[in-house]
């Protein structure tokens, strides 16, 4: 598995995800665990999504490690 999301992405989806949660924790919904998907896939920096569609936003060099 090799990494396809770099710093940029990275931390945007670390936003994305604890706002997310932070929403349904703040209005009570379960929704809120969708947040964990994108922190999830910041941790692992990795995205399945990227694969099929053939992206990646890590440098060439983070991506042959």
């Amino acid at each position: 598995m090799t990494c396809n999301v770099g710093s940029a992405d990275r931390i945007a989806r670390i936003i994305l995800g604890l706002a997310a949660l932070g929403a349904g924790f703040y209005f009570e919904s379960l929704w809120g665990l969708i947040g964990l998907v994108p922190l999830f896939t910041a941790v692992l920096r990795w995205c399945p999504l990227y694969v099929p569609l053939k992206l990646s936003t890590a440098k060439k060099d983070a991506t042959e490690s």
